[in-house]
């Protein structure tokens, strides 16, 4: 019984996809926990050159850290968009997928999603703590709270 709740716990309640190319794929799945929460997972999956299974990335978000989460990220696109490449066309990839879609590419041509881990969800924080470098980090493994 308890395997069956925690997978519960594990399971989407929301999810998007966002594909970016041919071997990149972005999800963002909205999480439950126990404790009848909810938290966002990031993750990006990049098909291995070798064609031999994915490399997944994941960032946890809590909704305490959602504002200043959304605020530093538009920030800093815009930067980017009005400092340092006012000039560049950044509707170019969304017409870029557009043509892709358009030519027929079967989904399953982009299924990169990752398999679910049959781990428990990390609890979110009750109070804010000290941010860790996801770099310090060997695994995915090593970043569980």
């Amino acid at each position: 019984m308890d395997h069956e709740r925690n997978q519960r716990r594990q399971e989407s309640v929301y999810s998007k996809k966002i594909k970016a190319g041919k071997r990149r794929t972005y999800f963002f799945d909205v999480r439950k926990t126990k404790g009848d929460d909810y938290y966002l997972t990031l993750t990006e999956s990049t098909r291995k050159f070798n064609a031999d299974g994915y490399e997944r990335h994941k960032i946890f978000l809590y909704k305490e850290d959602f504002n200043r989460f959304m605020q530093a990220f538009q920030e800093t696109v815009d930067h980017i968009k009005q400092d340092l490449m006012p000039d560049y066309d950044y509707d170019e990839f969304a017409r870029r997928h557009e043509e892709y879609d358009e030519e027929g590419y079967e989904e399953q041509d982009f299924d990169e999603r990752p398999v679910r881990e049959e781990r428990p969800a990390p609890p979110a924080p009750s109070a804010p703590k000290a941010e860790k470098n996801a770099s310090n980090f060997e695994s995915e493994d090593d970043m569980a709270w």
